[in-house]
């Protein structure tokens, strides 16, 4: 790309997460190139605003912008988290934890886990959560910053953030601006195209103002106003596999304890959040619009807070799949634009920063080369329908009873997602494939949580001699215990770290 040949001008088209992680990472990424980035949203235009968990690729993204952490938990509320508890996804009285970092350490051939399943074989009743410094956390309330020392039991260890999606739009929106992003303030009433090649030239506003732009990011939520409206990309519906169709969202007073971790319960007919932050508890009812109505989803709700509520309940509609192609001509689509895929392991945000990540290292210039756009293309759908399969895992592995559930555990998966479970379940490996967003401890945690036991483990464990390897597993028990033991409570840390004014 010759300097003559570069982006001049980027429009943002809605603000939100989405709209503000792309401004302020292309303003990042750009400084001193001369790009002049506008984003246009409306304050008439709500957002969705209950994308309050994460996971932890989350902390690369801040780094990158060279935010503070600190500074960012105070100014969004913020909490730490540790992972997912799914409450009753199995069946009603089960529990399992779905925890960020890995279990335990390799030892001898094979993986981690393969030792600990012979050692099962054998007669071992310790669960694999045993060997989760995260989950051992978790469940104690207590969270501390890892060193960065990889000879630490702390190496085993991540974490991710809760936060009020609406202040991260805000801390996000001051950085951008700090550095040069220009906000207009206006609704979008048309999408102007250029007669000989189709590409958006503009958009303009309902003021009659034009906003003109080389590339064009489309953040405008469902409505995808520039690449589903305007340019016509279609939208591949995933809701054979992922039928929860509706949501129902109210907040909820602080939790005195603040929990490091998400909760999910599963509900007749899907399923019920938990995120607790400094000054609020986020709630939120998932659900199957066939299998119950929306009165009854409500009812639901706000029968089962843990906390009073503190707002009125707000419905939201969504049809979960994704976008045919997340980048069409001289449109870039993020966010919800780009596709839906229920909150249910907390990847929403996470979509927008890979997205984001992967525009940067695909970026155009004015000829918008067809060959980046189609790579761009193929690893943003190759990155959706990995999370895809893991969603529908919780699903169509459960014994709960009822037509909702009978209808999930009965549905065709995915044959990526079908070679996985069979695998496992023969011989406890896992296949892994090219840019899985989940990696093998978050496959072992819900293979094994959804009731999927292996019948056989892998021989090559035999190599290290059985005593040895009971008293290495028993060594790392006694680490892990002792080292969550002594970390600081998660209230505490925060109180002293981190605290909102």
């Amino acid at each position: 790309m010759t300097e003559s040949n570069a982006i001049r001008s980027i429009v943002v088209a809605g603000g939100g997460s989405a709209g503000w992680m792309a401004a302020a990472a292309l303003s990042a990424a750009l400084v001193g190139t001369g790009c002049r980035i506008t984003v246009v949203e409306s304050e008439e235009i709500g957002t969705v605003g209950v994308g309050e968990a994460t996971i932890p690729p989350i902390q690369a993204f801040n780094r990158i912008l060279g935010i503070d952490e600190a500074a960012f938990v105070r100014a969004t509320q913020g909490t730490f988290k540790l992972g997912i508890e799914f409450a009753d996804w199995l069946r009603p009285g089960h529990r399992y934890f779905h925890p960020f970092g890995r279990y335990g350490d390799d030892f001898g051939m094979t993986p981690f886990h393969q030792q600990w399943l012979r050692a099962s074989a054998q007669g071992d009743t310790t669960p694999l959560s045993a060997y989760s410094l995260t989950e051992a956390a978790a469940y104690l309330n207590r969270f501390d910053r890892p060193p960065d020392d990889p000879r630490s039991v702390f190496s085993t260890f991540s974490y991710a953030y809760h936060f009020d999606a609406g202040l991260y739009a805000a801390f996000l929106r001051a950085y951008a601006e700090a550095r040069g992003v220009t906000r207009v303030e206006g609704k979008i009433a048309e999408v102007a195209l250029k007669p000989e090649n189709g590409f958006v030239e503009a958009l303009v506003l309902e003021d009659g103002r034009r906003l003109e732009a080389e590339l064009f990011v489309d953040c405008t939520g469902f409505r995808a106003l520039l690449i589903g409206g305007a340019l016509g990309v279609g939208y591949d519906d995933w809701s054979q596999w992922l039928p929860c169709d509706r949501a129902i969202a109210v907040p909820s007073a602080r939790m005195p304890e603040l929990p490091p971790y998400t909760r999910s319960t599963a509900r007749p007919a899907g399923w019920q959040w938990r995120i607790p932050l400094q000054h609020r508890t986020g709630n939120g009812h998932v659900y199957c619009s066939r299998h119950m109505d929306d009165d009854e989803a409500e009812r639901i709700l706000l029968a089962s807070l843990d906390t009073p509520a503190t707002g009125d309940p707000r419905r939201l509609r969504f049809t979960t799949g994704q976008r045919k192609v997340a980048w069409e001509r001289n449109v870039v689509t993020l966010g919800l634009a780009s596709g839906f895929l229920e909150p249910l392991e907390s990847t929403s945000l996470h979509l927008v920063q890979s997205g984001i990540t992967k525009l940067l290292a695909w970026f155009p210039d004015r000829d918008f080369d067809p060959r980046l756009r189609a790579e761009y293309n193929r690893l943003v759908a190759r990155e959706f329908e990995s999370v895809r399969d893991f969603l529908v895992l919780h699903y169509q592995a459960t014994e709960r009873e009822g037509p909702f559930w009978q209808a999930c555990r009965t549905m065709d998966v995915p044959d990526t997602l079908a070679a996985k479970i069979e695998m496992f379940r023969h011989s406890g490996r896992l296949i892994e494939r090219d840019k899985d967003l989940f990696h093998e401890a978050s496959w072992l945690a819900v293979l094994l949580g959804q009731g999927i036991s292996p019948e056989r483990y892998d021989t090559l464990a035999e190599v290290v001699p059985l005593n040895e390897a009971r008293a290495v597993l028993g060594g790392m028990r006694k680490v892990i215990a002792t080292t969550a033991a002594g970390m600081p409570g998660h209230a505490q840390f925060i109180d002293r770290h981190c605290r909102a004014g």
